[in-house]
């Protein structure tokens, strides 16, 4: 066999290897969406989580003169008209101890959008990868307000992707900070590659409520009860905000932080439990909501976010392989079937109904 021979196995080996990793990847994030759309959406009419939330509609107005280098979408200035939904992760009781998030879209639709984005607390996630993700769901084995016990025991990374994220008793949707966690696109108008991350913040500089203290922090991730003798409503958090809209419109800010894509780049910085260096990523300002009205059960319950709802240069990066750091939004991106089956089945069977003040806790 001749010497130029051996290059060409090399690189079919390694293609070989790559279309092998890809086709796994394809293959586990296509059957856990099947599950899903059957078990969760279709049969149960409920979302793959953040089940229980609120919605409102307002608008978003674009920042006037951005520090950063422009897409084309982000116009200056520019007013669009935009909805939010505010949610739990995964109990319907409030005063569990639960990640929250922040879901925008801008543009006054139950789904078509030009630009979708989904938001929880914590600067750094629970798992990060779609194979880590499938463990994840794998340990979940829910029981009375705990669980994901043994994930958090086998991997310590995602313990701490929780006590980052877990907010107890906070006093409104409107002064945590949501951040997206996962990195994206950012090919700006001088067409340089850079990655963004997002994060939202009240308008106004106010202490984040429901930050876990020492005390929470002993008790162990997987443990969301609510505390012995809790008063609060199951529902308290979403009927706060709701009166809070009526007082009148409701202000964040809407940030993000860029780093320019390089050769020397450490695939770590894709991995989304690990932050960026806010000295060397500072976060910009983007824009500004303005949420002025509550959307009924109803309304919030039709809505749907995607990840498919981002303009070119702006949209998730690819993946290559069910451990690639970027496989998370590669799976995000393929749950739109699930999503959809969830719409067609309250059109076919009907809403579910609302959550009620009554039930048993830590449900």
């Amino acid at each position: 066999m001749s010497k130029q021979s051996f290059p060409l196995l090399s690189a079919l080996r390694t293609w070989l290897v790559r279309t092998g990793n890809r086709f796994v990847l394809w293959l586990y994030t296509g059957v856990f969406n099947l599950l899903l759309t059957i078990f969760g959406s279709i049969l149960a009419r409920t979302r793959m989580s953040h089940n229980n939330g609120i919605g409102a509609v307002g608008s978003f107005r674009f920042v006037d003169n951005p520090k950063f280098p422009l897409h084309p979408f982000f116009e200056p200035g520019k007013t669009m008209p935009c909805r939010i939904r505010h949610g739990a992760a995964s109990f319907h009781d409030d005063a569990m101890r639960a990640v929250r998030s922040i879901s925008i879209k801008l543009a006054d639709t139950r789904s078509a959008s030009p630009f979708d984005l989904e938001l929880n607390t914590g600067v750094v996630a629970l798992f990060w990868s779609a194979a880590s993700f499938l463990r994840f769901a794998k340990y979940k084995k829910t029981m009375y307000g705990i669980q994901y016990h043994q994930y958090y025991r086998n991997y310590p990374v995602g313990a701490r992707g929780a006590y980052a994220g877990l907010r107890r008793n906070p006093t409104s949707f409107d002064n945590l900070h949501y951040y997206s966690q996962t990195p994206f696109w950012y090919i700006a108008t001088d067409n340089v590659k850079r990655y963004v991350k997002y994060r939202v913040v009240p308008a106004e500089e106010v202490p984040e409520s429901g930050l876990l203290d020492d005390y929470e922090r002993l008790i162990e991730p997987g443990n969301q009860r609510i505390l012995p003798g809790e008063t609060r409503s199951r529902n308290y958090l979403k009927e706060a905000y709701a009166r809070r809209l009526q007082q009148g419109p409701v202000f964040y800010k809407v940030q993000l932080q860029l780093h320019t894509a390089s050769d020397d780049d450490s695939m770590e910085i894709f991995n989304c439990c690990r932050e960026w260096d806010e000295a060397s990523h500072p976060w910009m300002d983007l824009g500004e909501i303005r949420a002025e009205r509550a959307l009924d059960w109803s309304e919030s319950t039709l809505m749907l976010f995607s990840m498919n709802n981002m303009p070119k240069g702006l949209d998730a990066l690819p993946a290559y392989s069910i451990f690639d750091y970027n496989s998370l939004n590669y799976m995000r991106k393929r749950s739109d079937i699930a999503r959809k089956a969830r719409i067609f089945a309250i059109k076919l069977f009907g809403m579910p109904p609302e959550i009620p003040n009554d039930d048993n806790r830590n449900q």
